[in-house]
């Protein structure tokens, strides 16, 4: 029996050596995290805007969809799944009914932000935060429905309040969001080493860092994972590697195929996975197992008959 991904999340953070958890944009590559070796991942909302819509982590992708795909990437992998929920699709009510089909479906945790509607990627020029209070209400209401179904969802708060009003108001905010019933806080935008071990000795619970691409940290100073363990970090978010890295693929191979001169890259296998080599990562082969045990001889005949 398939231990409950929650609690295996929730033990892993609870030892605070800044669990890397990388973020994925869909279900292949959420795989693809699990196949190198992590132990959870999150769905990223600006992995989403991106896959899904071509577009900014403005707050343009609708819940269902961010629900729907949660779903699929919950089904392809076994490590524990962190959904995003941005800001929770409303007020504390909407958190709530969230929450809800969020663990019905078996996520591990949900991260929810303190942003007004539309948010942003929290490394973006021009966000804003809502009051403490309506956020903490929205913590509240999430932590009463996990109660009430007696279950085990980490719910991650996230405040971005540091770029807005400081670290000293972020600090505040986590800790208000920690006793409203969070089990770890997300201070996202934070600067520095310095900045980061402030928050661990202040805030009273767990703590999540942002280290962006894991490349260049963008607005945060990229500090190796051990320093992080070591001062007591929790988790370690690389949410938007995927999308990035997915996008610098794509267009490097698109533009050399356009530029060549014969319209083909005959032989340069370096630009990707062989077929067999991604057919058997995606399953195939069980796919064909399946098959076998459960479809009509006569059909599977019939069906593989012109085979070469």
């Amino acid at each position: 029996m398939r231990e409950n991904a929650a609690t295996v999340l929730r033990e892993k953070l609870a030892r605070r050596q800044a669990l890397v958890v990388p973020g994925c944009h869909d279900a292949l590559s959420a795989k693809l995290i699990e196949g190198a070796g992590f132990e959870a991942v999150q769905v990223s909302g600006f992995g989403l805007a991106g896959s899904l819509l071509g577009k900014p982590d403005v707050g343009l992708v609708e819940m269902k969809d961010v629900l729907d795909r949660t779903w699929d990437i919950v089904r392809a992998v076994s490590i524990p799944v962190m959904a995003d929920i941005d800001t929770g699709g409303g007020n504390a009510i909407n958190a709530l009914e969230i929450t809800e089909r969020l663990i019905a479906m078996g996520a591990a945790g949900v991260n929810i932000e303190d942003q007004v509607f539309p948010k942003r990627c929290g490394h973006m020029e021009g966000k804003q935060v809502i009051s403490a209070d309506e956020m903490a209400g929205k913590v509240h209401a999430m932590a009463a429905v996990r109660q009430r179904l007696g279950q085990d969802i980490v719910i991650n708060a996230r405040t971005d309040a540091c770029a807005v009003f400081g670290l000293e108001e972020a600090i505040r905010r986590a800790n208000v969001y920690l006793e409203s019933g969070a089990d770890m806080a997300f201070i996202d935008g934070i600067r520095t080493r310095t900045d980061i071990a402030r928050a661990v000795g202040e805030v009273r619970g767990l703590l999540s860092v942002n280290l962006m691409d894991a490349v260049t940290g963008v607005k945060t100073e990229l500090v190796p994972i051990p320093e992080l363990a070591r001062l007591g970090v929790a988790r370690v978010s690389i949410p938007v590697a995927s999308i990035l890295v997915a996008h610098q693929a794509l267009k490097r191979f698109f533009e050399a195929l356009h530029a060549s001169p014969t319209g083909l890259l005959e032989g340069q296998t370096d630009w990707l996975s062989s077929f067999a080599e991604y057919t058997g990562f995606v399953g195939l082969l069980d796919y064909r197992r399946l098959e076998d045990e459960l479809l009509p001889r006569a059909a599977l005949e019939e069906k593989y008959a012109a085979r070469s």
